[in-house]
């Protein structure tokens, strides 16, 4: 799944891109530990790269949650994109 030499930051970015889970079905699904996956969240929400969609019961822990994506074709339309080039 993951290639060789791919960063955590980059295997959670790649995940999300694919997939709208949460913090814990990301976890889940990567390896990336969760305290890890929210700095990554807030360093790619600041860069404009992840968005939250929507918040509601987990699949993995059934506690409310965000489901979040890197896949730029589905946040919000009212989200400001950052240009980063």
């Amino acid at each position: 799944m993951h290639k060789p030499h791919q960063t955590q930051r980059e295997i959670l970015f790649e995940y999300l891109k694919n997939h709208v889970a949460t913090a814990s079905m990301a976890e889940a699904a990567t390896g990336v530990h969760q305290k890890c996956i929210t700095r990554y969240k807030r360093e790619l929400e600041k860069a404009g790269r992840l968005w939250q969609l929507t918040r509601k019961a987990c699949q993995r822990t059934g506690c409310k949650a965000w489901y979040l994506t890197t896949d730029q074709a589905k946040a919000p339309k009212n989200s400001q994109q950052l240009s980063l080039f």
